[in-house]
């Protein structure tokens, strides 16, 4: 069991297992909700997911045209996970929410088109433009 939260603690999700895959993304939106070079995602079978705490949700179109919502705490407003609609199976983390040095490194950099130049991930993580 891994155990991702907010900053202030009060939103936290339990996720069961190992992830089913982690990306890192190099959209804008992705910068804009991070405030960073990137996101990572970290994918996991929505039933091996659950949130506790009071949360507030926001819904935008992702490049893809189909809708994400984010939920995040409304005390700190940390985004904690989200569900993205083209993958109605699975839920994502904020891998930053889990806290953990010891987690597993992301398994490919989607958008990568669009990747500060000065980033470099080593030659086996798969890259994807889009």
């Amino acid at each position: 069991m891994r155990q991702a939260q907010c900053s202030c603690g009060q939103l936290r999700v339990a996720c069961k297992g190992e992830p089913a895959k982690v990306s890192i993304c190099h959209c804008d939106a992705c910068r804009l909700r991070t405030g960073s070079a990137f996101g990572i995602a970290v994918f996991y079978p929505r039933e091996a997911v659950k949130a506790e705490g009071d949360q507030r949700d926001h819904t935008r179109k992702a490049d893809s045209g189909r809708n994400v919502t984010f939920h995040f705490c409304p005390y700190c407003g940390s985004s904690v996970w989200w569900e993205p609609e083209r993958m109605p199976d699975r839920v994502a983390v904020a891998l930053g929410a889990f806290a953990d040095p010891d987690f597993p490194m992301p398994d490919q950099s989607v958008n990568d088109a669009r990747r500060y130049k000065w980033i470099e991930f080593p030659e086996a993580m798969q890259k994807r433009a889009e």
